[in-house]
């Protein structure tokens, strides 16, 4: 039988960014600096909206948005009309990039599944737009992403992973340029063995960006014979834009004399589009006189070039979607299988349904809030961000446990194990009250980093990860009287590697974890155990592959959680390697972790998230006592304001 109930999860930034697509003339104007641009909104404000291009000579743009719970494309020929669906694969949860040309639309989809772990989902299909065929133009095996479509709608450029396995990049893609016909897919040509987002000038001429050797993303040129082959081999690719600042994600006019890019500069903080003249070799700022303190993305011209678009956040007062909603419904692949999007981290049901505990973002916001489960109310328990991890105690309505300290810090950091206490009876007030609490801590302040406590189905144990003895291990202690006056712990788990991250299963026969024991010596590989919780019965759950093989010792599988009978895990997983560019998004810690499903023995995996975000920390409930989570779909949002409040990715500096 399919994994049945609801499942709330995180998806990391996605809610905050309120984009929406924009344009501003460019010709001539642009080379003005006293020039007032005037800048046009394409995009109607509902949910997230991203990554277009002009579909013709007037308004119409081609565009991805989650509207819908999923990314899914549209067309849109004003902000005041409702975008019109353009076709697609229906049963996918993922399309990006779409171009529309010559009566066809070429998009990315990630709804096949690779015949190995460790490989992009994603390729690129066309689809008529009279009739609505498709046909994929990426050859089986093979994953490409950024799509690029020629004037002519002849030739498509695509950044490529071929048939390689991922290797786990994600700062700078192990990617090629590749170009192909439309009409012959199947063959290929390598233009360039490094690079991504390619973007074409004419039917001969390719842009497209990866990091040059001093350190600086860097926008490169290759030109093309007739024969789709490079003149100078697969790497006689020329540098356009300079060393000193970071240039990304072209987009090229019609008459090759000019590209835009998303640029990063010493002393800002912020990705602006910019207009490089490749005749004069300067640079012509654009978005910087219009929201100079607003991030940019991914440029993109009309079909004259007399107008330059790009997505960016919303703005605060913009009309359309001005709040954060504390839960969102997204796209289930799985039917009897209910999935929400919450507006906070690490959530835990209430023993009945009716509420979800929840931290925030570890930094600003309140460390421990409770919202009703049809998300429409919220009440702050602790105030001050210090708080991580929830686990709702499944026999008392009343308490929560939670660890108090940093997040991501050592063995010997001090976190401690919280058990919060309130009256249930508070939980009936207005929304964002804040609630009295009583908290009591359940372990010594010089047992280093005790974090992620799960509470036993008869609610007398918690099992939590400790690093007291200089590794983190997994041990047990009284849920009341804590290690003080309860008898102590008892250890669990003992070894000098990682064993964190436990859950208790609701039938209370096992225990799961994530930990790299069976490679101790790498930070960056985790896999799911399962233990009873007399310590008795270790075993691994095989979930890329068979014992000993070189996909299974690859698994980076995080926040486990049981499903309500028992018999299903879902958790964080790499195997779908990445989705999207990281470098064309905002921050992620780990641009590529999606939730999946198993069985205890590893059989059944089945995916649930597609994005190119960071989708974990989820909580799994039956769903029949919950309040009506389809209400969530009706009338106005209840959540936070939309800030627009969102990074850089980190790993991107400018101190070279």
């Amino acid at each position: 039988m399919e994994p049945q109930g609801t499942i709330v999860f995180t998806t990391v930034g996605l809610p905050h960014y309120g984009f929406d697509v924009f344009s501003v003339p460019v010709s001539p104007d642009v080379d003005d600096p006293a020039a007032q641009l005037t800048e046009r909104r394409h995009t109607d404000g509902t949910s997230v909206n991203f990554n277009a291009q002009f579909v013709d000579e007037g308004d119409s743009i081609a565009f991805v948005s989650e509207r819908t719970g999923s990314a899914r494309i549209f067309r849109s020929s004003s902000r005041d009309r409702a975008p019109v669906p353009l076709p697609a694969f229906s049963d996918s949860l993922f399309h990006d990039r779409p171009t529309v040309r010559n009566g066809r639309v070429f998009f990315v989809s990630a709804h096949e599944r690779p015949a190995e772990p460790f490989r992009s989902w994603c390729a690129v299909y066309s689809a008529r737009l009279d009739s609505g065929e498709t046909a994929r133009l990426t050859p089986p095996g093979f994953a490409d992403m950024s799509p690029a479509v020629s004037r002519s709608g002849e030739l498509v450029a695509v950044a490529s992973y071929g048939s390689a396995s991922w290797k786990g990049d994600f700062h700078e893609l192990a990617t090629e340029v590749v170009v192909f016909r439309a009409s012959d897919p199947s063959r290929r040509s390598v233009i360039c063995s490094g690079g991504g987002w390619p973007a074409w000038a004419g039917e001969s001429t390719l842009f497209f960006h990866r990091k040059a050797n001093d350190g600086w993303w860097s926008i490169f040129r290759s030109d093309l014979t007739a024969e789709l082959e490079n003149a100078g081999g697969p790497d006689a690719a020329r540098r356009i834009t300079p060393a000193g600042l970071h240039a990304f994600t072209p987009a090229a006019a019609h008459d090759g004399k000019r590209i835009a890019v998303a640029t990063r500069r010493k002393g800002s903080s912020y990705r602006q589009i910019e207009i490089f003249d490749l005749e004069s070799d300067k640079f012509l700022p654009v978005t910087e006189r219009i929201n100079p303190s607003l991030h940019h993305y991914n440029p993109f011209f009309s079909p004259d070039s007399g107008h330059l678009g790009y997505h960016r956040f919303r703005g605060k007062s913009a009309p359309g979607d001005s709040i954060v909603p504390h839960l969102q419904p997204v796209r289930s692949p799985v039917s009897g299988l209910r999935m929400h999007r919450l507006h906070g981290t690490f959530p835990s049901f209430s023993p009945g349904g009716r509420f979800i505990a929840m931290n925030g973002d570890f930094l600003t916001s309140p460390g421990l809030m409770v919202i009703r489960s049809d998300g429409f109310k919220r009440w702050t328990l602790l105030k001050e961000p210090s708080a991580f991890y929830t686990a709702w105690s499944p026999t008392e309505n009343g308490v929560i446990f939670s660890s108090i300290g940093p997040i991501f810090d050592s063995a010997k950091a001090t976190v401690q194990i919280a058990r919060v206490t309130f009256d249930p009876a508070d939980l009936e007030g207005s929304r964002d009250e804040e609630v009295k609490t009583d908290m009591k801590v359940l372990t010594r302040a010089d047992a280093g980093n005790n974090a992620f406590a799960a509470c036993s189905p008869d609610g007398r144990y918690l099992v939590f990860r400790s690093g007291r003895s200089g590794h983190k291990n997994l041990y047990i202690v009284d849920a009341v009287e804590g290690e003080t006056s309860g008898g102590g712990v008892r250890r669990l788990t003992e070894g000098e590697w990682i064993d964190t991250m436990p859950v208790w299963s609701p039938d209370g026969q096992l225990i799961a974890f994530s930990s790299n024991r069976h490679d101790p010596s790498n930070p960056d590989v985790f896999s799911i155990y399962l233990v009873r919780p007399d310590g008795t019965g270790l075993r691994r759950v095989h979930v890329a592959g068979p014992p000993g093989s070189a996909e299974v010792g690859r698994e980076r599988l995080n926040h486990v959680c049981f499903s309500p009978d028992s018999r299903w895990l879902v958790f964080t997983a790499n195997l779908g390697a990445v989705t999207a560019e990281p470098v064309s998004l905002p921050n992620h810690f780990q641009p590529y972790g999606d939730l999946y499903a198993c069985r205890l023995d590893g059989t059944g995996l089945t995916r649930l998230t597609y994005n190119g975000y960071e989708n974990g920390t989820p909580t799994w409930h039956s769903g029949d006592d919950i309040h009506s989570l389809g209400s969530l779909s009706l009338g106005p949002h209840v959540g936070e304001e939309l800030r627009g409040q969102f990074d850089e990715p980190l790993w991107i500096t400018c101190d070279i």
